[in-house]
């Protein structure tokens, strides 16, 4: 009854701050965006200061920061908008190849088809762009925030460390250093291999895109490249969207699935083969986890939280393998036994 007691109020402080990270949703993306940032770039602005001083060497980390930012995000806004413009001017054509399909299938006992129809309609498939395309821009509106909060953290990184190697915050501190440490080298190991596998991704998919004869191959291959970040669900977005929009220009399941063959392939060797032996062993994380943070993310913070989500995973394993009580939870988390077994020294050396 004791161990009750303990457990329930730590699932009640958990729902509570899982709710408050929902309702405050508009602060803590930010925030949490700005610790990702701010864990990738800390190496550069170190260099850039070592050269001159901290101001110019901030500004500088902030200008490239933006730069790539602003670049990811309008290449996925382009992409979405395109596809929203194409959905729109070819809206009553896809409305009547569907009612046709509908009719083709109530005439061979399949009368789900016939429910669909009642309730389908093309703009509600361009509401659901639009809604993507708003939650971008909503993202994109919150960039001045974001870009706050990365310099504030940014100047704050070095004293921060101080307060924490301080004897008063021992031993907590020094764990703190610790894992922060490793989930910098982490964050940035993934984000580099992410990064070679979407610009890899993005340019086969817009090459096979243009020799199949898709329309508007450039903006596949640029949805592409900016989803892959997103692990799984990206990737499944990826290629059942292109393998739709195949049905509707060429009206042919034969094309549709030589659509579908392609984009699949090219997944499956970039994302099953290429990408995990870069990866390494340090970030094998179980799938399962993976696609559980991103569904549940996504929920919480819309699409930005889907992409944030493995990001936060990986920060969350790293913490619970610090601490003798949750490492089982760490363990249960990673991919294999032996993916916790990297020593804290060999991630200190390559931060």
């Amino acid at each position: 009854m004791r161990t009750a007691v303990p457990a329930f109020g730590h699932l009640a402080t958990a729902i509570v701050v899982l709710a408050l990270l929902y309702a405050a949703r508009s602060v803590f993306v930010p925030l949490a965006f700005s610790l990702f940032l701010i864990a990738l770039v800390w190496p550069l602005q170190v260099r850039l200061q070592r050269k001159t001083s901290k101001l110019l060497a901030l500004l500088a980390t902030l200008a490239v920061t933006f730069a790539v930012v602003a670049t990811v995000g309008t290449l996925a806004l382009w992409s979405v908008g395109r596809l929203a413009q194409w959905f729109y001017l070819n809206a009553a054509r896809l409305q009547a190849l569907y009612s046709g399909w509908t009719e083709w299938a109530e005439g061979h006992g399949i009368p789900i088809a016939g429910m669909l129809a009642e309730h389908f309609d093309i703009f509600w498939l361009m509401g659901i762009v639009q809604n993507i395309a708003g939650q971008i821009n909503s993202f994109a509106g919150s960039a001045v925030l974001l870009l706050i909060f990365v310099m504030l953290g940014l100047l704050e990184v070095d004293d921060a460390r101080t307060r924490l190697e301080t004897p008063a915050a021992q031993p907590l501190g020094a764990r703190i250093i610790r894992a922060n440490r490793q989930i910098g080298v982490k964050l940035r190991r993934f984000m580099l291999v992410r990064t070679a596998a979407s610009v890899l991704t993005g340019l086969a998919v817009w090459i096979f895109a243009a020799l199949a004869g898709l329309e508007l191959a450039s903006a596949w291959g640029a949805l592409a490249f900016t989803l892959n970040y997103i692990p799984f669900l990206g990737a499944m977005l990826a290629t059942v969207l292109p393998t739709l929009f195949a049905i509707a220009q060429f009206e042919s399941w034969q094309m549709a699935a030589v659509v579908l063959a392609g984009i699949t392939a090219i997944q499956f060797v970039v994302g099953s083969y290429w990408e995990p032996r870069l990866t390494g062993a340090s970030l094998a994380i179980s799938p399962f986890a993976v696609v559980f943070a991103v569904f549940f993310w996504s929920f919480m913070w819309g699409l930005a939280g889907a992409f944030i989500g493995v990001p936060i995973l990986i920060a969350f394993v790293v913490y619970c393998a610090q601490e003798p009580s949750s490492r089982w939870l760490a363990t249960l988390l990673s991919a294999s036994a032996s993916a916790l077994a990297d020593d804290t020294d060999s991630e200190s050396s390559e931060g």
